[in-house]
């Protein structure tokens, strides 16, 4: 039986396309074996981009937009992750920055770039946080130079759930949709159960 992606990602995917994105899931990525820091009883599980969304009549940074879910249902505070980051503190039962591993290790920013590339044949793009909710200020993140160091330039970026949700609805027609969540959010609207902006 096929298992389905977390219904943060298909939002991801329902909006990226509505953008005009092809996208694809779950893009494996590991450090190289070679790498000086390679460990083999740590560094030999997968990890995964779960939507890379290429486009192609746009030029730049967002022509490539690889995409990280955290579907956190208290939220997405970047300044506490990134001082738990910082500080090798414990989150969610693991070291923090395990969860943000392409961003934060740089035998795994190596890897995760190359993924990119070898599926896009971009050296340039997006890394974007796809949150089920935003706790404080983006800024912090996306202005988080270490980030960008480990992506090799590239500018990480954050949007919410309700940012993409607000943005697909308003672009439904009473056309019929191509996926199951363009029709559910359909429906939301045909009930007058519009999300609203924040």
């Amino acid at each position: 039986m096929a298992t389905k992606e977390d219904i943060l990602e298909q939002i991801v995917e329902e909006y990226l396309v509505h953008k005009g994105y092809f996208v694809q899931h779950n893009i494996k990525f590991l450090p190289r074996k070679d790498h000086p820091d390679f460990v083999l009883n740590q560094d030999s599980n997968h990890s995964d981009i779960d939507v890379l969304g290429y486009h192609p009549l746009m030029d730049g940074d967002l022509k490539v937009v690889a995409v990280s879910c955290k579907s956190w249902q208290s939220g997405f505070n970047p300044a506490a992750e990134i001082r738990a980051i910082e500080g090798d503190k414990i989150r969610r039962g693991r070291k923090a920055w395990q969860a943000f591993r392409e961003l934060t290790s740089p035998k795994w920013s190596e890897g995760f770039v190359k993924a990119v590339k070898d599926a896009t044949g971009a050296e340039r793009f997006t890394h974007v946080t796809a949150v089920a909710k935003l706790v404080g200020s983006r800024d912090v993140w996306e202005g988080y130079q270490p980030f960008r160091t480990a992506l090799e330039g590239n500018p990480p970026t954050i949007i919410t759930f309700r940012q993409m949700v607000t943005e697909i609805q308003g672009k439904l027609t009473t056309t019929l949709a191509s996926t199951e969540v363009g029709r559910m959010l359909q429906m939301f609207l045909a009930a007058d159960m519009k999300v609203k902006p924040d």
